[in-house]
């Protein structure tokens, strides 16, 4: 017979990995899902197979972190359960917000406020990640301004990304067996297009897992009583899964509706980076937000976009006067498939029209809740280990 507490550590595993699945699905296939190149649905779908991918492998290395190194003791489950419960707590503020939900950061800090209360706490190990999670939004600042500035425009004027009218492919049953073929309206380059924004879909939904699943799963592993880790791992991506066939339409228009109107192609962009600095620092062991490497990322290509009528040492040095940097340069639609002007020569004027790239409010948000979610949750779970020191 299942141990009770282990029992609501399940549900409480469930209840978290079914929120983060409603925010990382979001981030992860917001954007083709805007563009009509993939259905709700099958997102969610793809999601789930890459998500449990990211998990079962690189994921093992930040579950490692989580219930090993954070503090000098082992995770017991009783204290696994109330670590879920104060993740559960700041995955419910962030959705009150409406703002995808800074999940390992969460974790990270309940962990921290059981391991200061008990006097556990890995000082070393805690100093690494919060280095990490200042360092994170400078570096996907600065690669997605070096992308706005030196490349996006160049990839721009080569690359159309369309969606034609009517199925991509459909079924041939001229022959003895139905076979697959090119719609009516589809085109070679839409093929070859779509499949791209897929494989970076899937991409972005494996660092997705590789950086979540661990949340929902790593308070369960570690105790006698507990779950193992592979038992765990499946039981937190099918929570993903669940909350990204349900609750994700919600984040879906949070992040393409409130926080910017990026075109897809500058959110390829995104997507790969922000996906190749998470997938990298998990495989290091380091808990870290995927939406973090997300709006920075957005936030610099569009810095890096909108300088191009300046020199790079003005555009730091902000030593510039006549020059008229449009925030929004990104967003033009008129500019798909045409020449950005040169570095340092006035831009067309398409682009001077053009909207903002982001909503300053939003991301102001965004960036409260990296501050908010894991001081919330440290500050709740010290003072209840503090009170009841037998649950660790």
């Amino acid at each position: 017979m299942i141990d009770a507490i282990l029992l609501i550590g399940i549900i409480a595993s469930i209840f978290v990995g079914f929120n983060i699945g409603g925010s990382s699905t979001g981030i992860t296939w917001g954007p083709p899902v805007g563009a009509g190149i993939a259905k709700k649905t099958t997102a969610a779908a793809i999601m789930t197979v890459f998500v449990f991918l990211g998990g079962w492998t690189v994921g093992r290395n930040v579950m490692g972190t989580l219930s090993e190194d954070i503090i000098t003791i082992d995770l017991t489950l009783t204290a696994g359960v109330a670590v879920l419960f104060f993740i559960g707590v700041g995955i419910l503020v962030a959705n009150i917000f409406g703002v995808p939900v800074p999940t390992s950061m969460t974790t990270v800090g309940a962990i921290a406020g059981l391991g200061l209360a008990t006097g556990t706490l890995n000082y070393e190990t805690l100093t690494r990640i919060i280095s990490w999670w200042i360092v994170t939004p400078i570096i996907g600042f600065w690669i997605g301004g070096v992308i706005g500035r030196y490349m996006y425009p160049e990839v721009n004027r080569r690359v159309r990304i369309e969606k034609s009218d009517g199925p991509l492919l459909v079924l041939d049953r001229r022959g003895p067996l139905p076979m697959p073929a090119f719609g009516a309206n589809t085109t070679r380059s839409e093929v070859v297009s779509t499949a791209v924004v897929i494989v970076i879909g899937c991409y972005m939904a494996f660092s997705a897992g590789a950086s979540n699943v661990p949340n929902a799963a790593a308070p369960l592993v570690g105790d006698a009583g507990g779950l193992s880790a592979d038992t765990a791992i499946i039981v937190a991506t099918l929570a993903i899964s669940l909350g990204g066939f349900t609750i994700a339409r919600r984040t879906m228009a949070s992040v393409g509706g409130e926080l910017s109107e990026i075109p897809l192609l500058a959110a390829l962009f995104v997507m790969v980076t922000a996906s190749t600095i998470t997938t990298l620092l998990s495989w290091m062991g380091i808990p870290i937000s995927l939406v973090m490497a997300t709006v920075m990322t957005i936030v610099g290509i569009g810095w890096g976009r909108a300088t191009r009528p300046i020199t790079f040492h003005e555009a730091v040095t902000r030593d510039v006067e006549a020059a008229e940097i449009v925030p929004g340069a990104i967003t033009a639609q008129e500019m798909e498939g045409e020449s950005a002007a040169p570095i340092g020569e006035e831009e067309p004027e398409a682009v001077l029209n053009a909207g903002d790239l982001f909503n300053p409010q939003a991301v102001i948000k965004y960036v409260s809740m990296w501050i908010i979610g894991p001081s919330m949750s440290t500050g709740l779970a010290y003072g209840f280990f503090l009170l009841i020191p037998g649950v660790a």
